[in-house]
């Protein structure tokens, strides 16, 4: 992978991120400044809770930048009916791109065929819209990232993503380098989880991601360390 570092500007970096909001407890008024935020940074799109995504899309719509919801978030463990009737009706409440979590317990016990039909479920209700499928790396042996990636792709999943941010830790540079190793070129990848400097993104971005996720999206744009008030913010 080619050093990208040196080329990557916190202007250029902007066009990669997407700024996210996932806490329980957020507001309207809260993902109405996601929005803001979003904007005036130029970034790639702000990423939400289904609750919200109508907010995020009447905002951005226009923009260039991505209304993204979560789906079946953040344990991945409900049914997979239910996961494809969430992405649905995100999809017909103006999301752009779908960020869905697997079937973890299944990873856990190598049902691979089952994760494969999760994903593919939302694949399917998303009605074209790009996927991204959250492995939570922080959980998972070397060997079972690598299965799960060709569960994903299976699945059909436009991305593998890294991290909820809720369960085991974040997005490596380790991590990413080997889900690259293991998914076709077509299928990217995006980082999330404990991202908050720009050193740390553009690393991840040279590893080969093509997202960086973070709730520090401004800062990371901005060339900064994660923000005033980064340590009261989750590691999303």
């Amino acid at each position: 992978m080619a050093d990208l570092t040196a080329d990557l500007t916190v202007g250029s970096l902007a066009r990669f991120i997407e700024h996210t909001l996932l806490n329980p407890e957020a507001r309207v008024a809260d993902v109405e400044r996601l929005c803001q935020e979003t904007l005036a940074f130029g970034l790639r799109g702000a990423c939400v809770n289904s609750r919200y995504v109508a907010v995020v899309a009447a905002h951005l719509r226009g923009s260039g930048s991505s209304a993204v919801s979560v789906v079946g978030f953040p344990f991945g463990a409900g049914l997979t009916s239910a996961k494809a009737k969430e992405a649905g009706l995100a999809v017909d409440a103006g999301a752009d791109e779908i960020d869905m979590v697997i079937a973890l317990g299944a990873a856990k016990q190598g049902d691979w065929a089952d994760v494969a039909a999760d994903v593919r479920a939302v694949v399917g209700a998303a009605g074209g819209k790009p996927v991204k499928a959250i492995i939570e790396t922080g959980l998972l042996s070397a060997a079972e990232i690598v299965a799960a990636c060709a569960a994903c792709v299976d699945g059909g999943a436009a991305f593998v993503k890294t991290s909820t941010g809720f369960l085991g830790r974040g997005a490596s540079v380790e991590d990413v380098e080997l889900m690259r190793r293991s998914l076709p070129t077509t299928v990217q990848i995006k980082a999330s989880g404990g991202i908050k400097t720009f050193a740390q993104a553009a690393r991840l971005v040279e590893a080969g991601a093509t997202r960086i996720g973070s709730s520090s999206g401004p800062f990371l744009a901005g060339g900064l360390a994660g923000g005033p008030d980064s340590g009261d913010r989750p590691n999303y």
